[in-house]
């Protein structure tokens, strides 16, 4: 099966938190994890030409990289359950919902917090971090 990797911010309350509820949405496995500051997540940023002021979160898939809005709406075509519903969000112009998206992000560590030290997953989900292997 073909994955796609989710890189996420490695400090941050609330992508830690969507990470583990990506996971728990993903019982097929179909995403990969890696933190943007690591050194793949920082090489795979590069690779797929990402804009450096993406700070949050990253799915590259079928190489490309998708941001913002459109990054989580296309995660969450793959996720179980009533979430693949957001998927047919797209039609709203992309402005709009890249909006909402960075005032999420911006606020993210006041409302959230930062993390003291990263995750350490089990190891049955460790092997889907390309930067715990």
């Amino acid at each position: 099966m073909e994955h796609a990797i989710i890189l996420f911010d490695g400090d941050c309350n609330f992508c830690d938190s969507s990470v583990q509820f990506i996971i728990n949405h993903d019982p097929a496995g179909y995403f990969q994890f890696a933190s943007l500051q690591s050194e793949i997540g920082q090489e795979l940023s590069k690779k797929h030409n990402v804009p450096e002021d993406v700070d949050s979160l990253v799915l590259i898939q079928d190489g490309q990289a998708y941001v913002k809005s459109q990054g989580a709406l296309m995660i969450s075509h793959h996720l179980t359950g009533l979430w693949k519903l957001a998927y047919h969000l797209q039609p709203f112009p992309r402005v709009v919902r890249d909006a909402a998206y960075d005032v999420i992000a911006k606020n993210r560590y006041k409302v959230f917090g930062k993390l003291d030290s990263c995750m350490l997953p089990p190891p049955h989900i460790r092997k889907r971090f390309l930067d715990q292997n």
